[in-house]
């Protein structure tokens, strides 16, 4: 089940949402290309759980640019598609600075939930997910019943069904908990921040009322 556009339109165009894809894009090109690696790359600038909770400036600002960070083309893709999809609502609803806001936050509680999760672990943490997550959670609250265009597959043919959010997202968030719990069973890392997501999405969706504005502007 691939989603790939909404029914939603929005009032204010999305410049926080499409800057956000930009630098997403842009970094990404910068870890392709870097002259020590990607791997080298993504040690420098991601966010480790064990210096996380050390509390120190330098793994701090990492937890910002570790947002910036992916692991390869599907998972930057992924990120991408999901941010473009619900991102401008939820801009739409908060306005573009609240929303630039509430999208840090999101992706700050997300890196110490997966830290707290995984609390000696020196593996660095990259991507948007966490962030995206909370967007996600903030959209499930705030439309569910939107119609959401999906990509079905039935073996070798494919369905386009527009599917109502609450069900598209759900079936997300009950992947990430079944996900989450499964492997903190396992010896090995499965190499995914099942908790980053699952704290992030939490935080969008007991959260989001309380981000949006008493008036509605341009900016705010």
């Amino acid at each position: 089940m691939i989603p790939f556009k909404d029914d939603n339109p929005t009032n204010r165009f999305p410049y926080v949402t499409i800057a956000i894809i930009v630098v997403n894009t842009l970094v990404f090109l910068v870890e392709l290309f870097h002259p020590g690696g990607m791997q080298a790359f993504v040690y420098r600038y991601g966010a480790i759980p064990r210096e996380l909770l050390g509390f120190s400036t330098g793994a701090l600002l990492r937890v910002v640019t570790s947002m910036f960070l992916h692991g390869g083309l599907f998972h930057i893709g992924g990120n991408m598609l999901y941010l473009w999809i619900f991102g401008n609502n939820v801009e739409d609803r908060l306005g573009h600075l609240r929303f630039l806001v509430f999208y840090f936050t999101a992706g700050a509680v997300a890196a110490f939930s997966h830290a707290l999760s995984a609390p000696s672990s020196e593996i660095p943490m990259v991507g948007a997910s966490g962030a995206i997550a909370g967007i996600l959670g903030a959209y499930l609250l705030l439309y569910p019943h939107a119609k959401v265009h999906t990509l079905i597959f039935f073996g070798f043919f494919i369905e386009i069904i527009r599917i109502p959010a609450f069900v598209v997202i759900g079936f997300w968030g009950i992947i990430q908990i079944f996900s989450g719990i499964m492997s903190k069973g396992l010896a090995a890392q499965t190499g995914v921040a099942w908790f980053a997501h699952i704290g992030g999405f939490l935080f969008g969706l007991l959260t989001i009322k309380l981000w949006i504005p008493k008036r509605r502007s341009r900016f705010l």
